[in-house]
């Protein structure tokens, strides 16, 4: 990896609360109903978070990428130019998201996320990158796209291999 601006990557590793479907691509409504929301789900939906609850937020100035703490997989990908909104949460001061657009459809996802002492410092740093992307974007150019598509390509082989990973589970019991 060079030094180059562009390959610099910065990890913090926080809390993962949740990630919810918002009708609005920005608003701090936006943050508290995604909060709330994320409160009033399904007892088995809220034990599937708690289990992934630590990861690892990597953010440069191409996207946000969420891993999981333990097996560094990948949870989701977010490129900065699908990142339409990021504050701290007014109700609480540790919670954080941000709200990107679903890069294949017409749809906007809420990513919530707790940190004891760096919520108000990832804004900021979250902040910072999406202004130097905005910068880097004309360099870009199309590869954007192609990038997206095969990020997309690899999240549907991921679950594919974990659904395909629970059935052989399921049928050695």
């Amino acid at each position: 990896m060079s030094d180059t601006e562009s390959d610099i990557e910065i990890s913090f590793q926080v809390k993962f609360l949740g990630r919810v479907e918002v009708v609005r691509p920005e608003g701090l409504q936006v943050l508290e109903e995604a909060a709330q929301s994320l409160k009033t789900e399904d007892n088995y939906s809220m034990e599937k978070v708690a289990k992934k609850s630590k990861v690892h937020l990597f953010l440069s100035v191409t996207g946000i990428d969420i891993l999981e703490n333990k097996t560094k997989f990948l949870l989701y990908s977010c490129p900065l130019t699908t990142v339409s909104f990021c504050a701290v949460l007014p109700s609480s001061s540790k919670v954080f998201g941000f709200v990107a657009k679903h890069p294949a459809a017409d749809m906007y996802h809420c990513y919530l996320f707790q940190s004891k002492a760096f919520a108000h410092v990832l804004v900021s740093v979250i902040g910072d990158a999406f202004r130097a992307s905005k910068k880097e974007e004309t360099v870009r150019g199309g590869r954007d796209l192609i990038v997206e598509a095969l990020r997309h390509k690899n999240k549907m082989l991921q679950r594919e291999n974990e659904e395909l990973k629970t059935r052989l589970a399921q049928s050695d019991i």
